[in-house]
């Protein structure tokens, strides 16, 4: 599989500030940029070293796909970023996404689970392994369908590379506009991924308290 030409273009608008505390840096992250920076020296802009030439104490915590867009949190210290390292370890933090996939979607919500590895060849690119992939589980629901597409929300309850991308595919619903799994009609039906972090919930490193944080999709 021939993977598609790279160029690094990473928007210029600012990162939005959903929300900030002595503990928690709630932004959105736009379409097409990293979340931490990459090995060539012209991938070092990222959401990451924006924010830290603002705020310096802020330090990253998770990823997005650079293609996804979407809500992050970052640690505002030492402590928080260790209980929030743990609650994404033992997956306490509950995230939903929304997505257009190519396509009808018949049945109304669902769960896909199916173990994911790396597809060394042609890495970054993930596959369903039987065998050797880890196990990934996702929970679907149609939120619209339309013509030619659906619209999902999308909870992984598992948080593999490519999961979400992946497991669309696999249910014959690529993503639209994805550059690495869809085909050429789902690839060129949109300008960029459709796919969006649109909510994160998580205990507040001070007290405990559940706190869910959102940010609308952009299409």
């Amino acid at each position: 599989m021939s993977l598609p030409a790279f160029t690094y273009n990473p928007p210029k608008q600012e990162i939005e500030i959903l929300h900030r505390d002595d503990d928690l840096l709630i932004v959105s992250k736009p379409a097409g940029l990293l979340s931490v920076p990459g090995k060539p020296a012209d991938h070092h802009d990222c959401l990451e070293s924006r924010i830290r030439a603002q705020i310096p104490d802020a330090r990253i915590v998770h990823r997005l796909d650079m293609a996804t867009s979407g809500i992050m949190v970052l640690a505002m210290n030492a402590k928080a970023h260790r209980h929030l390292g743990l609650q994404f370890e033992r997956r306490h933090i509950e995230k939903t996404y929304v997505a257009k996939v190519r396509g009808q979607v018949e049945e109304d919500e669902g769960i896909i689970e199916l173990p994911l590895r790396c597809d060394w060849p042609n890495r970054p690119l993930q596959m369903v392994d039987h065998q050797l992939g880890k196990s990934a589980l996702t929970k679907w629901q149609v939120l619209e369908r339309s013509q030619n597409s659906t619209r999902l929300l999308l909870t992984p309850k598992t948080g593999r590379s490519h999961q979400l991308r992946v497991h669309m595919l696999s249910i014959g619903h690529p993503i639209l506009g994805d550059e690495f799994y869809a085909d050429d009609k789902a690839k060129a039906a949109a300008d960029r991924l459709m796919l969006h972090a649109q909510s994160l919930e998580l205990f507040h490193p001070t007290g405990g308290k559940t706190h869910k944080f959102s940010d609308p999709p952009p299409f």
